[in-house]
Formats: structure tokens, sequence, C-alpha cells
């Protein structure tokens, strides 16, 4: 295997800190004009935040630049960025810049795409955005524990020109397991969440604290960017008495269309950015709840219209779609499976496991309960995995991904993004693209995409616990 590991390099007398964000000068590239490049420098390092809200105790929590969730970068389409990681943990890190169709060197798997970045030391990722839309970035070290301690944050590679709404908004969703006071409760990689939904939590936030009332005004067009970077937790939105249109699905442009039943469903890793035109009265208040658990529906937030008179008195009059980007069309295709393996079943049992090459993983309080093609693979990824499958440069594959356990999967694939084309047999509407494909129990999904993008890459759920005790496998492309 060839990884290029130039750009990991150690800082002597590296002083550990929480300090926001912050753009250094731009620095000219080698072979460019000055400040064609966009200069970023986070530092990882614990901190602490007011999760359950701005009066609440202080949550001990690893924070990127100091903040939870992390600061949102915004990128340029097509234009060149260096993003300066400094690690001032106790322990290793990466970055992965979830959904950026970017070089297999700067993807931020420890061990496969990059060496881990050591507690002291920075790492260097340098890549070029070819695509606009809403992305993140998170952790792919040690993820389970990382991202539950609160490491995420979201990257917005802005189109080149500005989509006519009147105000551009993000919720990051997070998912905490708190105990009584505020702290992060034990039992990260516990058994039963690994063989069953995963860690899901008590509190949920928008953008790093517990939400209040989201201020609107009567007649504004809203996009809303909603990213889900929660360790498990599903949701299924409701916006009540209006109707928001999505526009795109995990930072690709979809045909503009309402969701099936006004319900949009998010899981880990998804984003789904919406239109909404702000209809109701001026003073009105209209609930937002996820619904997506039997039985468990809550009200997430509410929008708060305000009292002064309507923006407008019609809906704006413009266009809802959004430029397409440079995704390379499916052509006849290698066919290619994976089948989805394991878990708890009726009886308290895990389906499928025995006789596995499970790996065991430290902090699971036992081994693989997860398996793709009766291989588990378990952790965050590591020299010498064996491909699943190799594709040549340029091949279209035709994916399919079948679910055969009892629970929900939404699987991820690095380097790339897919067409999905259809669910159990039917086609899928609305031209979608997608890097995270959520799987419902016994869900056959077909979906496809160019292999124009060589190194090797990961596929797993993005259930954080899931990945970790074994549904994840590698494919390379030469």
């Amino acid at each position: 295997m060839s990884t290029d590991f130039s750009h990991l390099m150690s800082r002597r007398g590296f002083v550990l800190a929480v300090a926001g964000a912050a753009a250094s000068p731009l620095l000219p590239p080698a072979r460019s004009r000055a400040s064609a490049i966009d200069e970023r420098r986070i530092t990882v390092a614990p901190g602490r935040a007011r999760i359950s809200g701005p009066d609440g105790p202080q949550t001990p929590v690893w924070a990127y630049g100091g903040t939870v969730p992390g600061p949102t970068l915004h990128l340029r389409q097509g234009e060149p960025a260096r993003i300066t990681v400094e690690n001032g943990l106790d322990e290793d890190t990466t970055v992965h810049w979830h959904g950026i169709r970017l070089q297999n060197a700067m993807d931020g798997v420890p061990g496969l795409t990059q060496p881990p970045i050591k507690s002291g030391e920075s790492f260097v990722y340098e890549f070029t955005p070819p695509d606009a839309g809403t992305f993140w970035y998170h952790p792919h070290a040690d993820s389970l524990v990382q991202l539950g301690r609160g490491l995420a944050g979201a990257l917005i590679v802005e189109e080149a020109e500005p989509v006519a709404v009147d105000r551009d908004l993000l919720w990051l969703l997070q998912d905490w397991r708190l105990a009584a006071d505020a702290q992060i409760a034990p039992g990260l990689g516990s058994a039963m969440d690994a063989a069953m939904s995963g860690r899901v939590g008590n509190v949920i936030t928008i953008n790093g604290t517990v939400p209040a009332d989201q201020g609107v005004r009567a007649g504004e067009r809203v996009r809303l960017r909603l990213a889900n970077a929660s360790l498990a937790r599903m949701m299924a939105l409701r916006f009540e008495g209006h109707r928001p249109v999505v526009v795109a699905i995990d930072g690709q442009p979809c045909e503009p269309h309402e969701p099936d039943g006004g319900r949009l469903v998010l899981a880990p890793a998804m984003r789904i950015d919406v239109v909404i035109d702000m209809q109701g009265d001026p003073g009105s208040h209209h609930q937002v709840i996820d619904d997506f658990y039997d039985g468990l529906a809550y009200t997430l937030t509410a929008l708060a219209y305000d009292n002064a008179p309507p923006l407008r008195t019609h809906s704006l009059d413009a266009p809802l779609g959004l430029p397409h980007n440079p995704l390379p069309q499916p052509d006849i295709a290698e066919r290619q499976e994976i089948v989805l393996q394991g878990g708890m079943m009726g009886g308290g049992k895990l389906a499928g496991v025995g006789g596995m090459m499970g790996m065991g993983m430290m902090g699971m309080n036992g081994g693989a309960a997860w398996a793709i093609n009766g291989m588990s693979m378990t952790g965050d990824g590591h020299e010498g995995m064996t491909p699943q499958f190799t594709l040549k440069r340029g091949v279209t594959c035709h994916l399919t991904m079948r679910n055969v356990t009892a629970w929900w999967h939404p699987m991820h694939v690095h380097g790339f993004s897919l067409s999905v084309i259809s669910r159990n047999g039917a086609p899928m509407p609305h031209r979608q693209w997608q890097d995270t494909v959520l799987l419902a129990p016994k869900d056959v999904i077909e979906c496809a995409f160019v292999a124009d993008n060589p190194g090797l890459w990961m596929l797993h759920c993005h259930v954080a616990d899931h990945q970790m005790a074994g549904l994840m496998t590698v494919f390379r492309v030469t």
C-alpha cells in the first residue's frame, strides 16, 4: 500500500490551548498567485460547554477551537484550502472531512490514509472541494469517545453564486447522554448499545445548546441546513404549519420536493438542506417535532414569529433548485454487493456473528457484534485492512446493500457520492445523490458511482457503536 504521510509534522514546543479557529494570514501556494489558498488552523483540546442551556452547569467536553460544535468552516467551491489541525488531546486523533470528494491521503482514517495525529503534533490537510453544499468534519480515531465528547463541526462549501433566500441558517444537531449533574454519562462502548440501536442520549442540542425558540419573520424565505452529528439517534422532523422543500441531500442538490408525510428523516451523518417560506402569522408559534421513535415524540424547538409585519405578502419569486455539482454520471456497471449482518435479534441472540473473523475491540466489553459479508472490521481503521472488492479507476460500480439485521444503519461511503437508484425494488425519485444512505431493517438499496478517485476507501455504518463493533469495510480503487 502506497500512502503519503508527508503532511504529518511534529510541533516542538506546542502549547496546549483551547482557542478559537482563526484564519492565519493567507500564504501564496507554490505554483499559483498569492492569496489563492484558504488557510485555517484548528486546535483540538479539552474544554467546557453549557450543553444544558446558558444557565446550566458546565459539561467537560472535547472541542474544536474551544467550542461545541466546532467553528463552522466556510469554503468556496473549486478553491483550495489548507487546514492545520493541532492535537491538544492526550490521545491520537484525525479529522475526516465528511462528504468531501477529496484525495485519499486527506481522508483522515488513521493507518489507512494517514498516521494518527499524536498528542502535541499537527497535520496539514489540503484539498479543493469540488462540490458546493453542506458537509461536516469529525474525528475518525477513537470515534465513539471523541464524537461522544463533542468533536464535530459543520463545513459549508459556498456556491459560486448565492441562492436567493433571505437567510441561510444551520442547525447542527447532537445527541448527548448526560447524568443528572450534566456530566457525560459513563458507559461509552457498552456491549448492549453496540448490539442494538447504539448510544442514544437523553439531551438533544442545536448548535451546541438545548434549543430555545427559533426566531423568524413572516414572509421571509429561509434556507435551513440540517446536519445530524449524533452518535446513534435517528431523527424525523416535522415543521408544524409549514411545508419545507428539500433542495439538497448530503450536500448534493436534488429535484426540489416536499418530504414524504412532511417528515425529514435524518440519520447520523446525514444532511438535508430545505427551503422554508415562513407563512405563519406575526406573533404565532409553531412546533418542530421529532417523532422518529414510536411513542417517543418530543418537541425539538419551535418557530417563533416576531410581531413585525410580513416581509412580503407572497412567496419569493425565485427558483428553488440549486446548481448541480460536477458529479460523474454512472454508465454500464460492474456489480458488487454487501450484506449487513449481526446485531441483537429476537431471543437475545446475536445473528450471524459466530465464526466470523472479528478482531476484537478495546472498550466494547467483548468482540464484534456486526459483519459485512461475513467479515468484521472493528475500530476506526488501520494499516493492512483487506479490501472487500477492488475497482479499476473510471469503472462504474453498481452497489447493492442488503440489510438482513433488525436495526437501522446509515451506511457512509468515503470519497464518493452515490446515485441512489432504488429501495426495495421501487425507483428512487428526485435524482438523489448521497454519501450516507439509511437502510431500514430488511431494506435492499441499489446505488451506483463512478470509481474515479483512487485509493483505499472506508464504507461503514455511521452509528458509531455499530462501526466500532464490526460494521465496517474498505474497498480499493486502482
